[in-house]
């Protein structure tokens, strides 16, 4: 057994997978049915290694090959002394194939499948989930939403195989209903819908078994998604010269702040900051334009009320980001306007987004950053819309107004200049909260004004964000603020302190 819980970076659409399956079997000459008796002991023995005390085990199989996984998982744990209950949903005479096989080594050993009924869940130790795999293509309906909506209700432990039923396997998005899995163990390749949209409410703790799939069998197909972690992007933060001075890391400027909405420019200012901008300044309305440096004296604060006082900060600064805070008003549309078409990088987020889908135009050097709401209306569609299949949006984002998208939530999606799409796997729900978003945007900026690319800023800054927010969140997730973050900012941009 090959079981990782280190998982690789590669993630793949289903169809993708299909299609490793099919090499390694093809031409590779590995049996599928090999293939099959693989993923069941695996499974079988991340369930003895989790569930040591089990001894109840039911297995509940569909007719696919995921069923096919779960008669192989049934027919050692009963050979291993397991109190083991087939549960079937559908005909077993439709079974072909590695299913078949599966299915009869197991009735050979004296295990027989009993029909579905909810009340044979109530005294259990562990579920299995062997029902619909990663073929899932419309909403579950009929008996099988009743079955996963009873063993939902069970509230025993469930260990998926693959991917929890009812999950799509290339969005994320729940078709209907799905299965909440405590533990999926997915094989082969990484399925994408996994790690974003509503697949990590459902897929508890992630483990992958390559099933000893020949290296060259990846080699024929491309992944153009990847996942990536703050672990995977660290090595970019490299130490700094002994004989660097301030000039050497960049002058940000962070235009925004409205009247009444000056916490956000400062957050975003003071993330740019704590990341490692040389210098840092804001442009804001002069009505608070001094309570800035009142708050953080390291930052320069200019008040601003047209774009001609606007234009030189901006020739002096490296890298600019606009929106936090910014307003819809008459003066945050000239500022915006006054920098749209800048020849150096910059951070677009909140209402510069906002005023973009009003009027939209290319970004091409750029880092936007938009929440699922702001995304739907540069797209001109609906919330619900983005979310059902959010690589498509990232992409689309990218492709109409040029640069890099960063589209943050459950799983944030960087989508890059050249068509690849990165999944950011670490940080947590206490990030739902005002002002994180102004907080990225500063992280972006800073690493920006210190030379890295707009992907690369984007990349490393999403997942530094988002380590120090579960850093922050140690001590719980309900009521962290976005200033938390700062001190672990800081913390995290200096990986030689982990050492």
């Amino acid at each position: 057994m090959s079981l990782q819980t280190s998982l690789p970076f590669a993630l793949y659409r289903a169809n993708q997978v299909r299609e490793l399956d099919r090499i390694t079997i093809e031409d590779m000459g590995i049996p599928g049915i090999c293939l099959m008796e693989r993923a069941g002991s695996t499974a079988f023995n991340l369930l003895q290694q989790r569930w040591p005390k089990a001894r109840r085990v039911i297995v509940v199989c569909g007719l696919g090959n995921n069923g096919g996984d779960g008669y192989v998982i049934a027919r050692l744990a009963y050979l291993a002394g397991y109190d083991v209950t087939v549960l079937q949903l559908g005909e077993t005479g439709r079974l072909q194939g590695e299913a078949l096989a599966a299915y009869e080594a197991m009735t050979d050993v004296g295990l027989f499948p009993q029909v579905f009924a909810e009340k044979k869940l109530s005294i259990v130790d562990v579920i299995v989930d062997a029902l619909l795999g990663t073929g899932l293509d419309r909403e579950v309906s009929g008996q099988w939403r009743q079955v996963i909506e009873a063993i939902n209700r069970s509230r025993s432990p469930v260990l998926s195989l693959d991917i929890p039923s009812g999950l799509h396997a290339d969005t994320g998005t729940v078709m209907g209903v799905a299965i909440k899995a405590s533990i999926t163990v997915s094989f082969i390749g990484l399925k994408q819908g996994l790690f974003t949209g509503e697949g990590p409410e459902f897929t508890g703790q992630v483990y992958f078994d390559d099933l000893q799939t020949p290296t060259a069998t990846y080699k024929h197909v491309k992944s153009t998604v990847s996942r990536i972690d703050y672990h995977e992007v660290k090595g970019a933060l490299t130490r700094r010269s002994r004989i660097a001075h301030k000039g050497s890391y960049g002058h940000a400027l962070v235009i925004g702040g409205a009247p009444g909405m000056l916490g956000a420019v400062c957050m975003a200012a003071e993330a740019a900051a704590r990341v490692g901008a040389g210098k840092v300044s804001v442009a804001t309305h002069p009505s608070h334009a001094a309570l800035v440096s009142l708050n953080r004296p390291e930052i320069m604060s200019h008040g601003v009320e047209t774009t001609e006082a606007l234009m030189p900060l901006v020739d002096q600064a490296d890298v600019v980001a606009i929106g936090p805070g910014l307003g819809q008003s008459i003066w945050a549309r000239a500022l915006l306007d006054a920098v749209k078409d800048l020849q150096k990088p910059v951070v677009a987020d909140a209402d510069a987004l906002n005023l973009m889908a009003q009027t939209p135009f290319r970004f091409p050097e750029s880092v936007m950053t938009p929440h699922p709401g702001e995304a739907a209306r540069l797209l001109e569609m609906s919330t619900a819309y983005i979310q059902s299949d959010r690589f498509a949006a990232a992409k689309s984002l990218q492709l109409r107004f040029g640069g890099v998208c960063v589209l943050k939530g459950a799983g944030t999606l960087i989508a890059d200049e050249d068509g690849k799409i990165s999944v950011c796997t670490d940080g947590n729900p206490g990030m739902a909260t005002g002002g994180m978003g102004d907080v990225l945007t500063g992280v972006i900026v800073s690493l920006l004004a210190q030379g890295f690319t707009i992907s690369e800023a984007a990349r490393i800054g999403t997942c530094l964000h988002a380590r120090a927010a579960d850093k922050a969140a140690e001590s719980g997730e309900r009521g962290l603020l976005a200033t938390d973050l700062f001190s672990w900012l800081r913390y995290y941009a200096n990986p030689e302190l982990l050492l």
